[in-house]
């Protein structure tokens, strides 16, 4: 059995393996029925693989990936159904959610914020949320934005805060952003936005004894800095 590794050049040998694994084993009972499962679960239609003329024989890569990925499953199947049979069978859907190339909304996001910016990552957010809410592709909750800012506040707290602020147009009532935004407005040397921001994360959540304690630090910290 062909082994998958790192390397691109050895990743397309173990997905000809897979397929040749594939043609060897015979096509499923109802092949028609699972392409149609398969496009539904890459959100995609039956000209994505099947992409040229009929008898025009023109190559059909993505048909390709398509056998090698399912010989892939039927490989993985078997292999989970060894280890614990009663658990649940790996699906197309399982990873893709309803898009061809399944990637986490968060590195998506990312990506386009260093290759575009930050405004650009937002647009992104938006059109994806307008396209996939509602459905399995993507996580839209409150923490993919919120984890996202976190990790980017010290070194681009403004950037940060745009994430956070789109944050709070589809979660208003996120005190954990309010917070966030509060830390990134202290990277930024602003103590009146970072207070004005831990007092409307205690609006929200006035039992909140870390907001209070980083609200009360705040303060005082803001009065030395008067005293002097």
């Amino acid at each position: 059995m062909i082994k998958l590794v790192r390397n691109s050049g050895m990743k397309l040998i173990a997905l000809i393996g897979l397929a040749r694994i594939a043609a060897a084993q015979g096509p499923p009972a109802d092949l028609g029925a699972q392409m149609q499962s398969i496009a539904q679960a890459l959100g995609v239609s039956c000209g994505y693989c099947h992409s040229a003329e009929r008898g025009s024989g023109k190559p059909e890569p993505k048909k390709d990936i398509a056998r090698a990925m399912m010989a892939m499953t039927r490989e993985i199947n078997a292999k989970v159904q060894a280890a614990s049979p009663n658990a649940a069978a790996v699906q197309c859907v399982t990873c893709h959610r309803g898009v061809a190339i399944p990637r986490q909304l968060s590195e998506i996001v990312t990506q386009t914020m260093k290759e575009q910016g930050v405004d650009a990552a937002i647009a992104q957010y938006r059109d994806l949320r307008k396209q996939y809410y509602g459905r399995q592709a993507y996580d839209f909750g409150e923490n993919t934005l919120l984890t996202l800012a976190q990790q980017i506040s010290n070194n681009k707290p403004s950037d940060a805060i745009a994430l956070l602020q789109l944050n709070l147009e589809f979660n208003p009532r996120s005190a954990a952003s309010y917070a966030a935004i509060s830390f990134a407005y202290t990277r930024k040397l602003d103590d009146e936005a970072a207070i004005a921001n831990l007092e409307k994360a205690l609006e929200i959540e006035p039992e909140n004894g870390i907001y209070q304690g980083q609200l009360e630090q705040l303060k005082r910290y803001q009065r030395a800095r008067q005293r002097k």
